[in-house]
């Protein structure tokens, strides 16, 4: 049974930061491009940043390009997300999710992502 479960969301205060993990299971992580997606309040689901299967190419919403940092772990099946200089509009709850196919052919479309975990929310406070 596939299993995502993100960790790591709390209170942060404007200019602060947090780290999330996405830890997974169920699956072959290895061979899946893993993704990061918020929403926020009263948004739709939005892409943030993904990550190819074997870490080579990683991907950023402009929104967050040079602020956040996507890697991965396939020892220990782990996506991670660093956030640094938050802002109050980073605030929502951020799910990571798993692609369908080995190489997605957008890495920022849901569409391409089958397996989502349960989010994590992130407050940041100004």
């Amino acid at each position: 049974q596939v299993s995502l479960v993100e960790s790591g969301g709390g209170l942060v205060q404007d200019g602060g930061s947090l780290r999330l993990s996405c830890a997974a299971s169920g699956f072959t992580f290895s061979s899946k491009a893993m993704g990061w997606f918020r929403q926020r309040p009263g948004k739709e689901r939005e892409f943030v940043a993904a990550v190819s299967w074997g870490a080579l190419r990683t991907y950023y919403a402009d929104s967050v390009k040079g602020r956040f940092t996507i890697s991965r772990d396939n020892a220990k099946n782990t996506v991670y997300l660093q956030m640094n200089n938050l802002e109050p509009e980073d605030t929502a709850v951020y799910y990571c999710a798993a692609s369908i196919a080995r190489i997605p052919a957008d890495y920022s479309e849901s569409g391409y992502y089958n397996s989502w975990g349960q989010g994590t929310q992130v407050t940041v406070s100004s």
